[in-house]
């Protein structure tokens, strides 16, 4: 687990679950790197950790940049001399109706939540090789591991993150780099707030979906222990891994489940 003698990047630090992970991680010792589009919240974040005895410092990236995501990388290894962790975390929500969906609706969530970690990915294996160490953790959804109506561009990327992730650990565990892919229930985060597409009041979709919203600490410790063990898909709470094994084993079941779903959000939808 991360101790005082190791170095950890978090994208999307500045909030969210990678404030969250970034807080944890510097309370255990780790040195964070807090990087985010917004320089500002990552430099308060990082703040913080230090204040209370932790050691961080804050980095602007544009994860949909390679030439960020990688300068991010080269001067953490230049100024530590090595990474042991890496948290391709940044992401963004887009959701609604596939009907209503437009090109650029799907071109932002997979240059974010797919490709965001794809150059994260890029960026940090290599160095990790040379190092026959380090651990990759790609932050993806429940929604890329179950159909997920609503939220085809979301869990379409998060989807793939998930497969890049398990392709990752197979060809990495022979090289001395591990991955694991977290796949959440709700995190109650603000990125149903700031989603794209998406015409729903978040209290209004989350009473409908009827799962319970797992508060933000709680979810870094879940990550970082699933990390700890060396969990290939860190999937949380119960509630969520429930419903995985269920989709898994009764397919017919997420059908019908599916179409209860479409039912009940489509009540609640704004028309515009």
């Amino acid at each position: 687990m991360p101790n005082h003698d190791q170095i950890a990047i978090v994208t999307g630090g500045a909030s969210g679950i990678g404030r969250a992970l970034s807080e944890e991680l510097g309370h255990r010792g780790a040195t964070i790197v807090v990087a985010d589009i917004q320089l500002a919240g990552a430099e308060r974040v990082a703040a913080e950790i230090t204040s209370r005895g932790g050691n961080a410092s804050a980095a602007r990236v544009d994860v949909r940049q390679s030439a960020d995501v990688q300068a991010l990388v080269d001067i953490t290894v230049t100024r530590y001399g090595q990474l042991d962790y890496m948290f391709n975390n940044a992401g963004i929500g887009v959701g609604g109706e596939i009907r209503e969906l437009t090109l650029e609706h799907w071109s932002a969530a997979i240059d974010v939540n797919l490709m965001g970690v794809v150059h994260g990915v890029t960026a940090a294996y290599p160095v990790m090789l040379r190092q026959r160490s380090g651990h990759i953790v790609n932050i993806a959804s429940l929604a890329g591991l179950i159909s997920s109506p609503f939220l085809a561009p979301y869990a379409t990327a998060k989807g793939a993150v998930v497969s890049l992730t398990n392709a990752l650990r197979a060809e990495g565990a022979a090289l001395g780099v591990r991955a694991s892919v977290v796949c959440p229930g709700f995190v109650d985060t603000a990125i149903f707030d700031s989603a794209i597409g998406a015409k729903f009041d978040k209290h209004d979709f989350l009473s409908k979906t009827k799962l319970p919203v797992m508060r933000v600490a709680d979810a870094a410790l879940a990550i970082l222990h699933g990390v700890e063990r060396n969990q290939g898909t860190i999937v949380f709470p119960g509630s969520a891994r429930l419903l995985w094994r269920m989709t898994r084993f009764s397919p017919w079941l997420a059908t019908f489940l599916n179409g209860q779903m479409v039912a009940r959000l489509r009540t609640v939808r704004r028309s515009a």
